[in-house]
């Protein structure tokens, strides 16, 4: 047997298929990424806890150092609310520096009425800052509509 170039080759096969020396990953780490999917499942379901009639002690409660954050709402008609008081204008800074002052914490939730002008929250957003206030949080209800015209409870925003 003569090739083109002159040479003549011959290849002996083998009864036996060679070890191979490679290590094929893939199946691995598609178990892996199987068991991490689910742990990110099963591990929120982990810390609901079990009903226990827990016995009765004369130790008191261990302290919090989480305090209820403050709630400032503004009302349809513009007015200021801290927690349930009503605040004038005039008394909201000085009254959230006084607040400030007691508190460990600088979280407020802010609530306002759908019908409130824009400005009249980022004004009121402005005053929380001066009283000392910088982690805001806006509240909102949930189930409103999205961009793209559909409420997010599945119907259509009209």
């Amino acid at each position: 047997m003569q090739k083109q170039g002159g040479a003549t080759k011959r290849r002996r096969r083998t009864s036996r298929a060679q070890p191979m020396a490679e290590i094929n990953v893939t199946p691995f780490v598609d178990v892996m990424l199987v068991l991490l999917i689910i742990f990110m499942v099963a591990a929120p379901l982990l810390t609901v806890g079990v009903p226990v009639e827990l016995p009765k002690t004369a130790a008191g409660a261990l302290p919090t150092d989480q305090e209820e954050p403050l709630t400032v709402t503004i009302l349809a008609d513009g007015s200021i609310q801290i927690q349930t008081t009503e605040t004038a204008g005039d008394e909201f800074i000085p009254k959230l520096r006084a607040i400030a002052a007691e508190r460990t914490s600088d979280r407020v939730f802010l609530r306002a009425d759908g019908s409130v002008p824009y400005l009249r929250v980022m004004e009121v957003m402005g005053a929380l800052n001066a009283g000392g206030f910088s982690n805001i949080g806006l509240v909102t209800d949930i189930g409103g509509p999205t961009l793209d015209g559909a409420d997010a409870s599945g119907g259509t925003g009209q």
